[in-house]
């Protein structure tokens, strides 16, 4: 088994995060190996496995910008400046994002991303990429890590100072970190899962290209066929074609199981027949493409023995619900690359690095959770409606004071904890002061009547008072007050 000479840092992984970190870190003249289970994907120019595109949002693009590679990510993206409700009936809700029409969420293709950011790690000198090479041990305190050619069946040995788990959801670094004494490990799944169906170009679907640039709907926004239980959500692709969504229950009603039962294109008539018309490989598209689980990742902690990290997906993958998977790990990236640079010793820099990120990882998971909601119930009712019509007031009129959740966390780098309870502290005002106002002209109307009623009065009013002061305790401390 031949060992290799030393690196500074071993990631396993080349996927975004693994390339973009090592772009980072050898930015900063560190010496990089990053290791890959797949073939070398620059050959084929095209990366397989899940989804054709990703949203990205403000922290994603402040990362890449970091390393000088935004504007090129950036000049093929879409832009998304908001949602648009397709009803039943086939009715349309267009809901601008933000007040700002700037704002707006990227739809990127994951596998030209993915290529970008390993032809900006292979350009650096510090930089070496390994494919096909599948992380088969890690040894903790040396360290080193072990990868074996599934095609040759050899074995090699990489020597360094740090091991970055960057390899997913299901991480082999992560599964080695699992057999030690005092790392916690959770997952969660969905009992919804998720298929991906394709609509193509205009011209392949008797559309008039012209109508929306060569698309075969309005590419500017993220399209959401919200059902109550279940949902269909499409992304605009650079080729103009769109990525459609399925996150449907595994069985019941609106399922997967029901769909198959009386017939996909019955079912598509029934629930989604505004856009039957414009997916000729409906059922092609839908026998063939496997449905895929959605978990939820928690670990603690994110490193072990000072010399192994986890990064990304390996140390907190979370449901794609609010677009930020990647954007988060991207987060990550820079996080640690920073705690390196600053602190001391290497034990320091992984401390730092998990106080810095875990909690807002933590916030990012429950509210992709919660947005999950949102979009498959909620998105499509008058009073959802009329409550971000009502943010979108504030946000325009009293920005300074007030910005929406969904703001703080797409179009800023607030960090994700901070955000909710930034945005909880402001919805607690915003219920709390009418309720205020209330108390108060019935007091000063009962005032009128006599001392009695007024006393009763103030009863109700102290009652208010505590009320409100309870619900600010509540945002104060980061709990959501759920608004309808």
């Amino acid at each position: 088994m031949p060992i290799r000479g030393p690196s500074e840092v071993v990631i396993v992984g080349a996927g975004l995060a693994g390339g973009l970190l090592a772009t980072f870190l050898g930015r900063r003249g560190r010496r990089v190996s990053v290791l890959e289970r797949r073939p070398d994907p620059r050959a084929e120019g095209f990366i397989g496995g899940r989804s054709i595109n990703l949203a990205l949002s403000a922290r994603g693009i402040d990362a890449l910008r970091r390393v000088g590679l935004a504007e090129r990510v950036l000049a093929d993206a879409i832009p998304m400046t908001g949602r648009m409700m397709h009803s039943p009936a086939g009715a349309l809700t267009y809901q601008a994002y933000s007040k700002n029409q700037s704002d707006a969420i990227h739809s990127v293709s994951r596998s030209k991303l993915n290529l970008t950011l390993l032809e900006a790690a292979a350009d650096m000198d510090e930089v070496s990429l390994h494919f096909e090479e599948r992380c088969a041990a890690v040894d903790f305190d040396r360290p080193y890590v072990t990868t074996e050619n599934d095609q040759t069946g050899q074995r090699r040995q990489w020597p360094c100072e740090l091991v970055v788990g960057a390899d997913g959801a299901y991480s082999a670094v992560r599964q080695a970190m699992e057999a030690r004494p005092g790392f916690d490990f959770s997952q969660s799944y969905l009992s919804h899962g998720y298929k991906e169906l394709t609509i193509p170009p205009a011209e392949r679907c008797g559309v008039d290209p012209k109508r929306y640039d060569g698309f075969a709907m309005e590419p500017h926004a993220l399209h959401i066929w919200p059902r109550g239980g279940a949902m269909m959500i499409a992304l605009p692709n650079a080729d103009k074609s769109f990525t459609c969504t399925l996150f449907w229950p595994f069985e019941g009603d609106l399922s997967f199981d029901e769909a198959s039962r009386v017939g996909v294109r019955t079912f598509f008539q029934r629930e989604y027949r505004d856009v039957l018309g414009v997916m000729p490989t409906l059922v092609d598209d839908f026998e063939r493409n496997p449905v895929s689980s959605l978990v939820t990742i928690r670990t603690s902690p994110w490193h072990l023995s000072d010399r192994v990290v986890l990064v990304g997906d390996a140390a907190h993958a979370i449901v794609p619900f609010y677009g930020q998977g990647m954007n988060a790990a991207f987060e990550d990236c820079v996080s640690l690359s920073h705690c390196l640079d600053k602190n001391v010793t290497q034990g320091e820099a992984l401390r730092a690095f998990d106080r810095e990120r875990k909690i807002h990882a933590d916030a990012i998971a429950d509210l992709a959770i919660q947005n999950f909601t949102e979009m498959r119930d909620k998105v499509g009712l008058p009073r959802f409606l009329f409550w971000k019509r009502t943010e979108k007031f504030l946000h325009r009129f009293f920005g300074g004071w007030y910005t929406p959740l969904y703001n703080l966390i797409s179009f800023s780098t607030v960090p994700y904890a901070f955000a909710r309870r930034r945005a909880c502290r402001a919805n607690t005002i915003v219920v709390g002061v009418p309720i205020v106002v209330l108390v108060v002209v019935v007091l000063a109307v009962l005032a009128v009547f006599s001392l009695v009623h007024w006393a009763i009065a103030g009863v109700v009013g102290v009652g208010a008072i505590v009320l409100v002061s309870w619900l600010a305790h509540l945002a104060g401390e980061g709990r959501e007050i759920r608004i309808p």
